[in-house]
């Protein structure tokens, strides 16, 4: 049985008591880092938001098997957000939509969530009416059932059943009003709740974990009170989407006690924040780079080569070869040779 099988299965119980040191030291971790982002100039605030939104952008579509150039989705959000010397390139539809949505939840997040909110980032995630190769309704719930399925063909194992498409409407409805009207719980619990709410109804044909995902971000943002971005909870979910995707398939088929289910987001959003705390001193490092070489002549392959060693620089990268840039860059190993000579002779620290 799955969960939104059972009576007032929306009724959702929770143990407080496992609950409440684990969400005291995220919103101390919370504060703290907010802290030091204000303590910080208004150029390297912008820097650092600007690098988490890259993050959130990249990795919850990551998470759906989807791979966005990073480059492309630095310009799209440097462009959107107005920050200055921002490169006009242009950029795929599938991009600029994940951009708006995620820039909307999170720079937007006192706006109220409602139904034409949510048709309204369906409509971003797939401006030409298809996912991939098949049409679906866009911009509109979904008109038939929904499995969530792994597996080839003819081996496949359903993780979830949704409820039924005569169903979605009043789910919704039930799942807006709360949202609406819930005003007593503390936010990173509503945030946690609502996603777990949205993903259960499932009411799109496709892109509903990551809608439930810029759900989360809305309401993180707003218990912070802030639109300066310092962590990436996709991120973080990213690197444990494997354990993500089995929390979520446990708790549908369980009852409504959730307490195992925000126990985990909960340490997930925990991990997330020390992570972020850890890799400020990067995100300024590669801040204060761009910010000296803002004017520096760097072509697009030595741009994209620098991101990525500041972005894995917590991953065994190892020498940088020039097979090894012209593989990342996708240029000749002569191309790579120049412009890693350009590199070293331009002495840029």
């Amino acid at each position: 049985m799955y969960i939104h099988e059972r009576e007032n299965w929306i009724n959702f119980i929770w143990d407080n008591n496992k609950l409440s040191p684990i969400l005291t030291s995220v919103r101390y971790l919370q504060g703290r880092l907010l802290g030091r982002m204000e303590s910080l100039g208004f150029d390297f605030i912008e820097r650092a938001t600007l690098e988490s939104l890259i993050l959130d952008v990249v990795d919850t579509s990551r998470i759906e098997g989807e791979f966005l150039n990073p480059e492309l989705v630095r310009s799209s959000i440097a462009r959107k957000l107005g920050l200055e010397n921002a490169e006009f390139i242009k950029t795929q539809r599938n991009i600029e939509g994940v951009v708006d949505v995620i820039l909307d939840a999170t720079q937007n997040f006192e706006q109220p969530l409602t139904k034409v909110r949510l048709l309204g980032w369906h409509n971003s995630f797939f401006q030409t009416g298809f996912s991939g190769y098949q049409q679906i309704d866009v911009a509109k719930y979904r008109s038939g059932g929904m499995k969530v399925v792994s597996g080839n063909f003819g081996r496949e194992k359903i993780h979830f059943e949704a409820p039924s498409a005569e169903r979605v409407p009043h789910e919704m409805e039930q799942f807006l009003n709360w949202i609406k009207n819930e005003n007593s719980l503390d936010l990173v619990l509503k945030a946690m709740i609502a996603h777990f709410w949205f993903v259960t109804i499932h009411p799109f044909d496709d892109g509903n974990g990551r809608i439930a995902r810029a759900i989360l971000d809305m309401f993180l943002a707003k218990s912070d009170s802030s639109k300066i971005r310092f962590y990436s909870l996709s991120n973080q979910i990213f690197k444990e989407h494997k354990h993500y995707n089995a929390i979520i398939e446990k708790t549908q088929k369980g009852t409504q006690d959730i307490t195992l289910y925000l126990e985990w987001f909960l340490s997930c959003f925990e991990r997330a924040l020390l992570a972020s705390e850890q890799n400020l001193e990067i995100i300024l490092d590669k801040a204060h780079f761009w910010d000296k070489h803002k004017s520096t002549s760097l072509n697009d392959r030595q741009r994209l080569i620098i991101n990525y060693l500041y972005d894995n620089y917590d991953k065994e990268v190892g020498f940088l070869r020039t097979s090894i840039y012209a593989k990342l860059a996708k240029c000749s190993t002569d191309t790579a040779l120049r412009d890693l000579q350009d590199l070293v002779l331009g002495d840029f620290y």
